[in-house]
């Protein structure tokens, strides 16, 4: 496996493997990698033929009081597992690389970055399709790969590939759960032992939003507050946001529906923590 440090290096290997009849997957991340991220490595690498990885932890979608500086950054650990799950070339720029000296371009998808994880981290999700943007251009994949746990970003991305006639497709891949229920995320490494199992209220909110769907409940409004009570009940937990809302548009709808996206974030200790589900 190939590590390549410039936007030049990304583009030559990535034509010159469409060139072979190579379909081109990328996979972006920011580092930190687990078994989440490996699950979207395995699917890349059973779609395409030529994988790329990219492990850049971005700037812009930190606010100023987030975890930029101490984000988990474990490089040599990280190439690892890409090359054992399929990845052909790891793509790791420096962010002078990304954004040169100068940048004053941001990709704004309007309406949908203010909402949800927008709306309490104003700027994210700018700087999010910023750099996927420059990424879909340096590497020109045919297929990109995201975790479901992002549900909001995705939905960011998708509209910003439609809006821009961008030709990568995005691919969205399940999420990824400890035997426990917790989602998998770079930044469980914050939580204590205590915070660990406060956490857990995440993925039973989830859980409780899915079986009363089941059950037959369709009023978001009930949904949110059954699911308020789970919160209710681990006081150490700060809610930021229980919503159901349209997948595509980021608002919130009435009534549940298939598709539906019930979504979910909170602090745990000093972590900020995500999941979600898509009702069916």
């Amino acid at each position: 496996m190939e590590i390549l440090r410039t936007v030049a290096e990304l583009r030559a290997w990535s034509r010159q493997e469409r060139a072979r009849g190579k379909t081109i997957g990328l996979v972006p991340t920011m580092g930190a990698l687990h078994q989440g991220h490996a699950s979207l490595i395995q699917a890349a690498a059973a779609s395409c033929s030529a994988v790329a990885v990219s492990i850049f932890v971005n700037p812009t979608q930190f606010g100023p009081n987030e975890d930029f500086s101490r984000y988990p950054r474990t490089f040599d650990t990280d190439c690892a597992l890409s090359e054992a799950e399929g990845a052909h070339v790891v793509f790791a720029p420096s962010v002078d690389e990304l954004y040169p000296g100068g940048a004053a371009t941001y990709v704004e998808v309007a309406g949908l970055t203010g909402r949800l994880d927008g709306a309490s981290r104003p700027g994210h999700f700018r700087g999010v399709a910023t750099v996927v943007a420059k990424l879909f251009i340096a590497a020109e994949p045919d297929l990109a790969f995201f975790g479901q746990k992002d549900a909001a970003q995705v939905a960011v991305l998708r509209r910003m590939t439609i809006d821009l006639r961008l030709a990568t497709e995005l691919v969205v891949c399940p999420i990824v759960r400890e035997k426990d229920g917790l989602a998998l995320s770079s930044r469980n490494v914050y939580l204590s032992v205590e915070e660990r199992e406060q956490a857990l209220a995440l993925s039973r909110a989830v859980h409780e939003a899915e079986n009363l769907f089941a059950a037959g409940e369709r009023s978001a409004s009930r949904i949110i507050e059954v699911t308020r009570e789970t919160f209710a009940a681990v006081p150490e937990i700060r809610v930021d946001y229980i919503a159901l809302v349209d997948w595509a548009k980021l608002e919130p709808v009435e009534i549940a529906a298939p598709g539906s996206l019930f979504a979910v974030a909170a602090w745990v200790g000093a972590t900020r923590l995500i999941d979600n589900t898509i009702l069916n």
